[in-house]
């Protein structure tokens, strides 16, 4: 007489399991890059980290965190330098500034705090375009963790040349500035995630649409 042995399905708390351990070792970083309407930049990267990561972390240490890495990651051929009028990101040892801030404006809410510093002129800075553009550093508390963010807006590069920047020229940016800015962010959020504890041995990079414009 033949026996028929029943198997049972999975159970739901083993996969749940199975999809937190997989959760745990990829790390997911959102972007966007895009030439909005005005031709100016925007650029956000992001990344939601554990509570028991990042729950201490502010955007000022944030801040302080990206200005070490990119001397770091360029060698010390770009130098930032703090000062009481701004922040300069200086070409080697010269007196040429790449991009110059004017003084970091921090602010705090019951969600996170912020850090914003304001483009106010450099080298590779439209040169009517000086009083636009900002970099931001946000830290708010999400559902699922601590979200880590760095967005680029309003940003007018010398090299897109103007308001109606040229094929050539687009592709030019594409191939070059966007393409290290989003290299240095990812890499960034990288970093900052292990340096903080995060043992995640992989890297996700999910597309995101926060405003209109075209990809770069």
């Amino acid at each position: 007489m033949e026996q028929k042995i029943g198997i049972d399905p999975p159970s739901t708390d083993q996969s749940d399991d199975e999809d937190i351990m997989e959760a745990s070792r990829v790390q997911e970083i959102a972007c966007q890059q895009v030439l909005v309407e005005d031709s100016s930049v925007f650029s956000i990267q992001w990344s939601v980290f554990p509570s028991e990561l990042a729950g201490g972390l502010t955007a000022k240490d944030l801040v302080e965190r990206y200005l070490h890495y990119i001397r770091a990651f360029t060698a010390t051929v770009i130098r930032p330098e703090v000062a009481s009028d701004g922040i300069r990101f200086r070409l080697l040892s010269s007196e040429v500034s790449l991009i110059t801030f004017i003084p970091l404006v921090l602010k705090r809410d019951d969600n996170g705090c912020s850090a914003v510093m304001h483009v106010s002129g450099g080298l590779l800075v439209q040169p009517r375009e000086c009083d636009r553009g900002e970099l931001l550093f946000k830290v708010e508390k999400v559902d699922s963790g601590v979200r880590v963010s760095l967005q680029l807006s309003d940003f007018c590069p010398l090299i897109l040349g103007g308001p109606s920047p040229s094929f050539v020229r687009r592709w030019i940016y594409r191939l070059t500035q966007a393409a290290i800015h989003r290299l240095v962010t990812v890499r960034f959020m990288a970093l900052l995630y292990r340096s903080l504890g995060g043992t995640a041995k992989k890297i996700r990079i999910i597309r995101a649409k926060v405003r209109e414009g075209l990809p770069v």
